[in-house]
């Protein structure tokens, strides 16, 4: 588990900032947020305005930095601000599209631009499902290439997996796919009905249930962490799981004449934590696809105030434990 978890101060920061530098895609992904295009829009922010928002980043001391999309690979300046993001101290995850755009000699030039970590996504145990999931024939391939490809220059490797209808039925391939990659987490999203994302795809309590189960299990014996997104509930699950553990921890505790028995697991609790994402072009929306609010503009003074004060949009906020 990062350690900034425990450290960080979410009154005063998020721990995870995401800036959607734009929504240009050449992915058609069934489930997308951003409702991804193949072209930039005009209007995203420029250079100079994305070095700003990165210098406010850096004041603002969040831990964690993703550029994600639409697929950033789409902007000719992504080098030029990853670098200049490493130059003030700020933190750089990169969430790329699997397209023929993601090549060997860019994974190479993003580790020596000072990216810290590539996040890539698998939404299926078979190129069959995931590619039907991304839109994209070759997508499930060019996925595993870039693991390996950041495995061979020792850039840590995040994968991202979304899972509704649509592929719920692979879990325990796609658990077993996790365990055979070298990864250093596993973040697990939960489908959310914005953008191409449909009300009917979204998962059943019941298979709500048995995802985390299948989590927290694997929680238990993986040699990388795992996160979740949009599943406050399986914090829930989590207690659950702890409190009937420590039951029965104490009940052989009883019969082993004192020798505790407890193993822990590797989560990285999004739940506890705060994430902010920002979708900016010349007018700023936050936080973005989920909470479509119009905000300020990129040129507003002080505004990363909202980021740390969530509450000034109410139902945004949650009370920290």
């Amino acid at each position: 588990m990062n350690p900034q978890i425990n450290t960080t101060d979410f009154n005063e920061r998020p721990f995870i900032a995401i800036w959607e530098v734009t929504q240009a895609c050449d992915l058609a992904c069934v489930h997308c947020r951003a409702s991804a295009q193949p072209d930039r829009n005009p209007e995203e922010l420029s250079t100079d305005e994305g070095k700003r928002l990165i210098d406010q980043i850096a004041a603002l001391q969040v831990p964690v930095f993703v550029l994600t999309g639409g697929d950033p690979i789409k902007r000719p300046d992504l080098f030029e601000l990853i670098e200049y993001a490493r130059s003030v101290g700020v933190r750089v995850s990169l969430t790329p599209s699997a397209t023929p755009l993601l090549t060997r000699d860019v994974v190479v030039r993003l580790k020596e631009a000072g990216l810290a970590r590539l996040a890539v996504s698998m939404d299926g145990a078979s190129a069959e499902t995931h590619d039907a999931f991304r839109g994209m024939s070759g997508s499930f391939a060019r996925t595993l290439d870039a693991v390996r490809w950041a495995n061979e220059i020792g850039l840590p490797v995040q994968i991202n997996t979304t899972f509704s209808r649509r592929n719920i039925n692979e879990i325990d391939a796609i658990v077993g796919l996790m365990e055979k990659l070298k990864i250093t987490l596993w973040s697990v999203f939960f489908l959310v009905p914005t953008g191409r994302g449909k009300l009917n795809d979204l998962l059943s309590a019941e298979e709500f249930e048995s995802v985390f189960a299948k989590i927290y299990r694997l929680s238990r014996t993986a040699s990388f962490d795992i996160k979740t997104t949009e599943a406050q509930h399986y914090r829930r699950y989590l207690l659950q799981q702890r409190v009937a553990e420590r039951k029965s921890e104490q009940s052989l505790t009883r019969s082993t004449n004192g020798q505790s028995m407890r193993s822990g697991g590797r989560h990285e609790v999004s739940m506890m934590a705060r994430d902010s994402s920002l979708s900016l072009t010349k007018e700023k929306y936050f936080p973005v696809g989920f909470f479509p609010c119009r905000r300020a503009t990129s040129e507003s003074k002080g505004w990363p105030k909202s980021i740390a004060n969530p509450r000034s949009f109410g139902i945004y906020a949650t009370p920290r434990s």
